[in-house]
């Protein structure tokens, strides 16, 4: 696709599309246009996880290129799901909470929506979702949903200011968790096997399949640097554990888990005051504690941690069917929910990544 902009000043601007096949080549030039700014960008934007959701969820991905004069001007990833459960759906991205175009331009980001909304016609999917920062508009994306928002805190330079920063009911908690006999421990793919023990288990109790290990060893190995494992220990039991994803300012949190019948510890506490002391000995500039529902129960949890709520809308080019009707909250499953939470755990590791690959 190759379009002439109304001013003839500046020049045309083709839109190409690679698969995870093909991403690998232009991988250097995508993540340098993404990464390139003194602008705080989340790791969850880096082009590299088309490769992950591949490996992990085995999806194939598409990378929306935008070139002007052979120089990148917009980016959007999509992930093709597609399962025999579900159906078929274009996303930007599972898993993550955040994604969708990146583009210089208003013209740019219209012409790789465009382009998004075809592909999605020769995919036959059932609808496209773009999960952005704002709501945006264009004629292909009929629903936008905003009742979701991203929980965000800016970071001081130092954890001494960071503990002040916190209410006395925030540090008291902590405090207990300190002297319940509990360790806290960080790594990468050594730990993956307590971390998914962990996650495991608080999925099941919450009525919701798992995702399975090889995606998170993947963003392990993907990014050795930045991606981090922290577990929290009640002597050898893991009983607490989070996914910590570093990028250029940013860090954030799109896994963490904790096991309810060890809450009276505090150990979900002691690992957040850990997870926030983390980020600001990186000289991180902001904390995401990712998505909630406004006022809902995780809301109110990051709120007292200081997080913020900013803008969060997802945008759907609806093809077929409706949009929700695979969302765990559906009431259609209410009663699966209830046996879910009912399954010995080590069953639900097994039967579960293959039903939630499916869900975008």
């Amino acid at each position: 696709m190759i379009r002439r902009m109304a001013d003839p000043a500046i020049p045309a601007v083709s839109v190409w599309v690679h698969t995870t096949a093909n991403l690998p080549k232009r991988l250097p030039a995508l993540e340098q246009f993404v990464f390139d700014g003194s602008n705080p960008v989340a790791l969850s934007k880096h082009p590299a996880w088309l490769t992950i959701l591949r490996e992990g969820l085995n999806h194939e991905g598409f990378a929306l290129e935008a070139r002007a004069n052979d120089l990148v001007c917009g980016f959007l990833p999509l992930t093709f799901v597609d399962t025999m459960l579900f159906g078929r759906f274009l996303v930007s991205l599972p898993y993550l909470n955040s994604n969708g175009v990146i583009a210089e331009s208003p013209d740019v980001q219209t012409l790789l929506i465009d382009r998004a909304a075809e592909l999605a016609d020769e995919l036959n999917v059932r609808h496209l979702e773009l999960r952005h920062e704002k709501p945006l508009e264009h004629p292909s994306l009929s629903v936008t949903i905003t009742s979701k928002v991203h929980m965000r805190r800016q970071l001081p330079a130092d954890t001494a200011t960071l503990w002040k920063e916190y209410d006395s009911k925030v540090r008291n908690q902590v405090r207990k968790g300190e002297k319940s006999d509990l360790t806290v421990i960080w790594g990468g793919e050594e730990l993956l096997e307590p971390f998914y023990a962990v996650l495991s288990h608080n999925m099941r109790d919450l009525g919701t399949p798992v995702y399975g290990r090889a995606l998170f060893r993947s963003i392990l190995r993907t990014f050795p640097a930045d991606a981090e494992i922290c577990l929290v220990r009640l002597g050898s039991v893991p009983v607490a554990t989070a996914l910590l994803l570093h990028g250029p300012g940013i860090t954030e949190v799109p896994t963490a888990s904790s096991i309810r019948e060890f809450n009276s510890t505090c150990a979900n506490m002691l690992m957040y005051r850990h997870l926030l002391d983390r980020a600001v000995g990186r000289g991180q500039a902001i904390f995401d504690f990712g998505r909630s529902t406004m006022d809902g129960p995780t809301y109110t949890f990051k709120k007292q941690w200081g997080a913020v709520p900013h803008p969060a809308a997802r945008h759907d080019a609806v093809r077929q069917g409706r949009i929700g009707y695979v969302r765990p909250d559906d009431p259609r499953y209410s009663r699966m929910t209830r046996l879910w939470q009912k399954l010995p755990v080590r069953l639900t590791q097994y039967i579960g990544p293959p039903i939630v690959r499916g869900i975008p």
